[in-house]
């Protein structure tokens, strides 16, 4: 695995972050860099053990977190957990949409009706959902801010082994830009970023269903592997920080080069 450990910035001191699918992968490393970088940090996600988990080891290394217990595909739980942020914080500034979910992988005509729906309600619909509580509530806190989503490098082109994730994917591409025009006047930057192969448990679970996909793809990779979770982590970092100012509604492709 590549060290990609590196020496904190600051970059979001005096910040409060909301992190979703923080219970681990990317969603976990963005909460553990964001402590780091001075962000009082609110994980969310399905499995609480996880959540507990990280925010100890965040708490245990000196930095300031919570958690709460949210599912994407429920809007009640997606609203509760951006007003639990600003309830244990007092505002919000900076928010993270990381939480996604897979579909088995294979060719459009054989993928079932109830991954579409589920992909649809979690990759799509629950990052709507998720948006614009947190323009809510930045607006009403902390005043401006900003928001990264976390797309795939899988939705700038044809997807034929994951059709429908790479939708809901590009679909989420054009929810970024038209949220960044809406929200830009306001003072709220929404930006995405569109990662390649990482070495996350969903990764790896199309490993279980694939055998020989992960060499596959960094083999077409410029630098020859996947990335570290912390590797996308550190751009959503950047794009959240003040050292981005003036980056609005784009899509960053962080994917070694794959899609040169």
């Amino acid at each position: 695995m590549n060290d990609t450990t590196t020496t904190p910035l600051g970059l979001l001191t005096g910040k409060v972050a909301f992190v979703t699918g923080a219970g681990r992968g990317i969603g976990a490393a963005a909460a553990r860099l964001f402590a780091r970088e001075g962000a009082r940090v609110l994980l969310a996600a399905r499995t609480e053990d996880q959540l507990k988990a990280v925010t100890e080891e965040i708490t245990a290394d000196g930095g300031t977190a919570a958690y709460t217990v949210c599912d994407l595909a429920d809007a009640d739980s997606v609203r509760a957990a951006v007003r639990h942020a600003v309830d244990t914080y007092g505002r919000l500034d900076v928010a993270f949409n990381n939480g996604a979910t897979i579909q088995h992988p294979g060719p459009l005509d054989r993928t079932p009706e109830a991954d579409f729906d589920h992909v649809y309600a979690v990759n799509l619909k629950g990052q709507w959902l998720a948006m614009a509580a947190e323009v809510a509530a930045i607006r009403a806190t902390a005043g401006s801010g900003a928001i990264v989503n976390n797309s795939s490098v899988g939705s700038h082109g044809a997807n034929p082994e994951l059709p429908v994730y790479g939708a809901m994917k590009r679909a989420l591409n054009s929810l970024t830009e038209s949220a960044a025009v809406t929200y830009g006047p306001e003072g709220i930057r929404v930006n995405a970023i569109a990662p390649g192969a990482t070495l996350t448990e969903m990764i790896r679970a199309w490993e279980a269903e694939s055998p020989g996909v992960l060499d596959r793809i960094a083999g077409l990779n410029p630098l020859g592997r996947a990335a570290d979770p912390e590797e996308i982590a550190q751009a959503a970092a950047w794009l959240l920080s003040d050292r981005a100012s003036y980056v609005n509604g784009t899509i960053l492709r962080v994917d070694g080069g794959t899609r040169l």
